[in-house]
């Protein structure tokens, strides 16, 4: 299961810049523009880490991760705290309420992306794993290579991000509205059967040469990632 993200952040463009940027990474990422949603949204699902602004509409960023350190169930969920702020005393006063990292605004998104992956790798390894392998199927994340039984086989990024999506979770059945929200993001109008188009092309270049085949459709609802296929 690859990990979750939570994103506390009241700036729509930013929110959706980072959104975007952690889905294209493999993280399943949840978004809200206040603080008030944090309890319930944690509750709903225990994220894996918390992107927090500071500034926040209602409940303050510093606010609501004192009440996060405060509860058992999630004093241990790691925190990157957002901020304008770049005074050393305020740093101080985040890290000191309990974030483990501090980013002032405005960062690099790729920098930001590194530290998610470098706190992940330290409170939950099986999270940020560079390679996905089912069946005869491996895909790198570093890289971002994809190859069947030694061949490798070239997708464009969408291609490429569906694969990814479905070979976290193999077995699972996907409606088209999830692998729409998961793969082109949830604030991008795509038709749904633009997937069926990807799922056609992305079968197309897994299978050429193989008689089977991954990914299993399910009658009006959705796809899988068949978990059972042979290398065949």
């Amino acid at each position: 299961m690859p990990a979750s993200l939570l994103i506390v952040e009241d700036e729509e463009p930013l929110q959706v810049l980072l959104t975007y940027n952690l889905q294209a990474e493999g993280f399943r990422v949840r978004a809200t523009g206040t603080g008030d949603d944090v309890d319930v949204l944690v509750r709903e699902e225990p994220p894996d880490l918390i992107i927090l602004d500071w500034m926040l509409p209602g409940l303050s960023g510093i606010e609501v991760c004192r009440r996060l350190r405060a509860r058992e169930e999630t004093r241990d969920v790691p925190v990157i705290m957002l901020t304008a702020r770049g005074e050393e005393s305020e740093r101080v006063r985040g890290l000191s309420t309990g974030a483990d990292d501090y980013v002032v605004k405005p960062f690099s998104v790729p920098e930001l992306i590194a530290r998610v992956h470098s706190i992940l790798r330290r409170s939950n390894p099986d999270a940020v794993a560079e390679r996905l392998e089912v069946g005869d199927i491996e895909l790198n994340r570093k890289t971002r290579r994809v190859r069947r039984q030694e061949r490798d086989v070239d997708l464009s990024p969408t291609e490429y991000r569906l694969l990814e999506h479905l070979m976290q979770n193999p077995g699972r059945v996907y409606s088209r509205e999830q692998l729409l929200d998961a793969v082109w993001g949830h604030d991008i109008y795509v038709d749904e059967r633009t997937v069926d188009v990807h799922v056609g092309r992305l079968r197309k270049l897994l299978n050429k040469g193989r008689r089977s085949d991954p990914i299993r459709t399910v009658r009006g609802v959705g796809y899988s990632f068949d978990d059972r296929f042979g290398a065949c």
